[in-house]
């Protein structure tokens, strides 16, 4: 089994994914502070009881012996970006607020980062388990 395609590794591929496509729609909420008519916009977040039902039976790992546990994580690299305007618009139609926006990047920084440093940890003590 190749170390990348650990179900929990893949999870965390996913998260940071996530968080990536995250940071650049919120990127482009903050170049279009002052275009008029402009609506601030984010992403769907990820959905716990969709990750589950990615995760059923016959999309699970092989197993061979009955103490296996078969999990998967979801293969889904787009993500939904809907309208979510910061605050009531200004006299030009622009909705967004800087503030919330540069409060958003920097929340959605953090969590790259813990995501970021768990694979990191996750992957030493793996190889650490095999003897490297």
């Amino acid at each position: 089994m190749n170390l990348p395609d650990v179900p929990l590794l893949s999870m965390l591929r996913e998260r940071m994914s996530w968080l990536h496509q995250r940071q650049d729609v919120l990127s482009q909420n903050v170049a279009n502070a002052d275009t008029p008519g402009y609506v601030a916009r984010d992403l769907k977040p990820l959905n716990f009881e969709d990750a589950l039902k990615a995760a059923s039976p016959g999309n699970s790992l092989m197993t061979t012996n009955a103490r296996h546990i078969g999990i998967t994580a979801a293969q889904n690299s787009s993500f939904d970006a809907v309208a979510s305007p910061d605050s009531e618009n200004n006299p030009n139609g622009n909705a967004v607020s800087l503030e919330v926006e540069m409060i958003k990047v920097s929340d959605t920084q953090a969590q790259f980062q813990a995501a970021a440093n768990l694979y990191a940890k996750a992957m030493t003590l793996m190889k650490t388990a095999i003897g490297h």
